[in-house]
């Protein structure tokens, strides 16, 4: 009688993750989880928060949320992700060392509790750093994932040297976007690197409705109210618009750190009332959104920091509606727009050329809507999730196999 095959033990690091059902935490991490599930028995762990339950079965996933300080005092994870939390308020970082040991005595005490086939580490710090800090078993392949922060938010030579060592310990590397799989080369000359994307729902939820009616002079953001998202840009090219008599009005989906300036930066120009902060919204309704607007933008720039968009997942969202797009021209978002054929792009932090871009989309929308037809055919092929999983569903079990 043949023996019963068992799937692969895979274990899910990520400060990023649904805390509860519902929750409007970006989902890139629990999407692809979930998906995986199909091939690996999947374990995730992720920082806890209050509200959210340390132990659950959630969508066939195993979630371990782990403590890193008490109750209220864990403010470092999620609402904007690590990186703006600290810069919203710099005392959390006294935080950074209790993620780090709350993560790793958690991760110590899985490992100990069970045995993974493959770890896969969502950014290279802190959870690549932490996976290789608590030993990763020989038999046991490590994935890590950048997604843009972790590589380019931060610098200096010491944590240059950091990155450098956590590369060298990976089983294997992937990036979103070709801009970083050269910044990882960059760092670490001859680092072998896979660019695999995350996807979304192509087929299920991101997709037009020609019944639904675009709204004339409607402009929609969707992301987190971060400063490389540039919506402060936004709003000025907003405010021009007004001033040219243009009746353009702008929602804001999304929440963040810098939400109150930028509330207060629409009241200083006199647009309060052309710009609804709508919050953090789900797939669903953010769906409805693209559906309805006339064009979506994502003005997103450089930050002090040196942090910048890894991938644009939210252009691929909105041309999967079918959405008109006008965005930056950063090196990441190229590997999605294409100029004058699938979106327009215009400098980063220039609010007269997003104006311009605004206004050709709304002067000619029959050529808006040509482009955004040839958009959303080109995001359908690369970047539903069925395409992106079975990729990294492919390079988890080539790693795994060695690794055995």
């Amino acid at each position: 009688m043949a023996e019963a095959t068992h799937k692969p033990r895979l274990l899910v690091l990520t400060s990023t993750f649904p805390r509860w059902a519902g929750d409007h935490e970006p989902p890139f991490v629990f999407e692809l989880s979930r998906r995986l599930a199909d091939t690996f028995d999947v374990h995730v762990l992720a920082p806890h928060a209050v509200g959210a339950r340390r132990e659950e079965i959630l969508a066939d996933l195993h979630v371990h949320r782990f403590r890193y300080a008490p109750g209220s005092l864990q403010q470092l994870a999620y609402d904007g992700g690590i990186l703006a939390r600290l810069r919203q308020r710099r005392w959390r970082l006294l935080l950074v060392p209790c993620l780090l040991a709350g993560q790793w005595w958690a991760l110590r005490r899985l490992l100990r509790r069970q045995r993974f086939d493959a770890i896969h580490a969502h950014w290279l710090v802190p959870q690549a750093l932490v996976a290789i800090l608590a030993g990763v078993p020989r038999n046991c392949a490590l994935l890590c994932t950048s997604h843009g922060g972790d590589l380019f938010g931060l610098r200096g030579r010491l944590l240059g040297r950091l990155k450098r060592g956590i590369l060298a310990r990976c089983t294997g590397v992937t990036v979103v976007s070709a801009a970083m799989r050269d910044e990882v080369q960059r760092l670490r000359p001859g680092q072998a690197v896979d660019i695999i994307p995350m996807g979304t729902d192509l087929v299920g939820c991101f997709t037009p409705l020609p019944t639904v009616a675009r709204a004339p002079n409607a402009i929609v953001f969707a992301g987190r109210l971060v400063e490389k998202k540039g919506v402060g840009y936004l709003i000025d090219a907003i405010a021009r618009l007004r001033q040219q008599g243009r009746p353009v009005t702008l929602r804001i989906a999304g929440s963040g750190p810098e939400l109150a300036a930028l509330r207060a930066q629409a009241q200083r120009l006199g647009i309060e009332s052309a710009v609804d902060f709508l919050g953090a919204v789900d797939h669903p309704r953010l769906a409805d959104l693209y559906r309805q607007a006339s064009v979506a933008v994502v003005p997103s720039v450089v930050a002090a920091s040196g942090d910048q968009e890894g991938f644009g997942l939210v252009i691929v969202e909105a041309m999967g509606c079918e959405c008109p797009v006008v965005a930056s021209r950063l090196p990441a978002i190229d590997d999605i727009a294409i100029d004058g054929e699938t979106a327009l792009l215009v400098p980063p932090a220039d609010p007269a050329a997003l104006a311009d871009a605004i206004a050709a989309v709304l002067d000619d929308p029959s050529t808006a809507r040509r482009r955004a037809m040839a958009a959303r055919a080109r995001v359908q092929e690369r970047f539903d999730w069925d395409s992106i999983t079975g990729r990294y569903a492919g390079l988890l079990l080539r790693l795994i196999g060695p690794a055995r």
